[in-house]
This record gives structure tokens, sequence and C-alpha cells, in this order.
């Protein structure tokens, strides 16, 4: 992950870790203008050495981000989106808070608490979860067309992340959206 990070994040830009725990595994020796967390758990996100900002909030119970229109360079959700369960709520609020050319980076592995994952993640493998992170950025819109990435050692787990940037239009919606006038 770091790695990745370090590849699409950029040094100095401002970044938003959603869905934090205890570490952001942001390179060490990279500073960043502003890294803030979003988590569930008040003692993970309080743990967060990296976080120069620190809320706690549940995206399940209310996917709006609590951020202005265009404030993140970066938002990184680390092994944690098979939990959303209105995901693509999030990811559209994803792509508002993301500034134009900004990365939404998704990292997930074959691990996870069965219990709290959602069914379809559940009863997908590694290539259905790279697909249905894919539909999900699909259907939020906005989004440029996924790049995925696989690292896929010999020993142990592998590592997915599926890397996007937000469209130049107006809160990362799709072209063909039409907003009705207020």
């Amino acid at each position: 992950m770091t790695a990745l990070y370090r590849e699409t994040v950029p040094p100095g830009g401002d970044v938003l870790d959603l869905m934090t725990s205890w570490v952001s595994h942001l390179p060490e020796d990279v500073a960043y203008g502003r890294v803030a967390g979003l988590g569930m758990n008040a003692a993970e996100v309080a743990a967060n050495p990296r976080l120069t900002e620190r809320l706690v909030h549940d995206l399940n119970a209310d996917p709006r981000l609590p951020y202005g229109d265009a404030a993140f360079d970066a938002v990184l959700i680390c092994v944690s989106v098979q939990y959303l369960t209105r995901p693509v709520e999030t990811f559209q609020e994803v792509g508002r808070v993301l500034r134009p050319g900004g990365a939404l980076v998704v990292t997930f592995s074959n691990r996870c608490f069965p219990t709290k994952a959602v069914r379809a993640w559940a009863a997908l493998d590694d290539a259905g979860h790279v697909a249905l992170v894919r539909a999900y950025v699909e259907d939020a819109g906005g989004f440029s067309e996924p790049d995925v990435r696989a690292h896929t050692p010999r020993w142990g787990d592998p590592l997915y992340g599926v890397v996007v940037r937000r469209a130049a239009g107006p809160g990362g919606r799709r072209s063909e959206e039409k907003t009705s006038p207020s």
C-alpha cells in the first residue's frame, strides 16, 4: 500500500484517509499538506500519528462527507470498502470532495471480517471483488477508467488496488447527468 500511495498521492497534497484506523500506510518520508482521517473507531482514529485532523463518523449511517467541495488531492480507502453498505453514495461524495484530477485509491485483500462484510463481497472471489469496486466507481460516475493493480506474493495474501481519478466536471458528476435548477 505504501508503494502505491507513494506513486499516486502527491507530496504536499491534501489527503483524506477514509475509514481510517490506527495507521494510514502513507510513506513516512513524504510530507503532506493535510491528512484528514475519518473512521468509526474513536480509539483507532486517535492513535493514528499521521492524521492532522480526526473525525469519527459512520458512513453506513450517513455517507455524506463533512468536507467542502474539491478539498482533497487524494482519498484513500484501505482494506475497508467491503464494509460499505452504501458504497455508490460514498463514492459520489468522494468525487465531490476530490479536486479535479485527484486520486481515489481503494485497496483490499482477500481477508475481511466475514460477519461485517456486505453479502455481495462475501459471495465473491478476488476477481469478483475487483469487478465490484469497478462497478461502484462506474455507478458513482465522474471518475476515470480504473487502473487495477495486483500484488500477488508467492506466500501470503494478495493485495489489490483500484486507482481512479476525478473527472474535471462539477462535483465529479457524469457529464450526461443533469442537475435541476434551484
